[in-house]
């Protein structure tokens, strides 16, 4: 829990205009839903991804990078990272582990799974949309131990999309639907704080001597 009284101190050094946007971002952020990539080998599209979770709010990306390891394409993610929270994995098992205990279904997107059409996706449960390789796809390890399975329907000749595109379309529709329902898919005021002390952090400069005078006054 942050110090909401150094939270409030900092917000003194933001505009007007980067305090009332940072508010309005964080209004519209959301756990209800992640994502993960697998593998993906060209870096441009995990960037890609990220940049498309910032724009549709979601707040967390997971990144397995079990054989393919490489940094973040600042070009092409074009600051995202900076807003968008970034857990790394070393393995699709403990991603996997993870995201169930924090109560997250595993949804494998995959343009041959006759599980569910994106339109008659179940919004309600908390989920994390999988997105593998570029030529492979996933790995078995996440068909086996997916809960569901989407599919983006395609009526054309290409039988399947850039995972930088589907992970927007896909993105795009759930959280379009989740807006318009009643669900509880907004950050708590904790997480808000939190995150809003972070985004500071990453605005103000000089942010340490600033906490370090504001603590050293009587």
């Amino acid at each position: 829990m942050p110090d909401l009284k150094l939270l409030e101190y900092l917000q003194t050094y933001l505009t007007d205009n980067r305090r009332e946007r940072f508010q309005n971002v964080l209004a519209q952020r959301t756990k209800h839903f992640t994502v993960a990539t697998e593998d993906v080998y060209q870096l441009h599209n995990t960037s890609a991804v990220i940049r498309s979770c910032d724009v549709f709010g979601i707040q967390e990306v997971n990144i397995v990078e079990e054989v393919n390891s490489k940094r973040i394409d600042r070009e092409i993610a074009m600051g995202a990272q900076k807003w968008v929270d970034l857990n790394r994995y070393h393995t699709t098992k403990g991603c996997i582990e993870d995201l169930k205990q924090n109560g997250y279904q595993i949804v494998a997107t995959s343009p041959h799974a006759q599980d569910s059409d994106l339109i008659d996706f179940d919004i309600t449960k908390k989920s994390c949309f999988f997105f593998g390789r570029e030529t492979e796809g996933l790995s078995q390890q996440v068909i086996d131990n997916a809960d569901c399975f989407l599919k983006i329907p395609m009526v054309g000749f290409t039988e399947s999309l850039n995972i930088s595109v589907s992970a927007a379309i896909i993105l795009q529709h759930v959280t379009a639907q989740l807006r318009k329902s009643t669900i509880k898919w907004q950050l708590t005021e904790e997480e808000r704080n939190e995150k809003l002390l972070d985004w500071i952090k990453k605005t103000i400069k000089s942010y340490d001597e600033i906490v370090e005078r504001f603590y050293d006054t009587p």
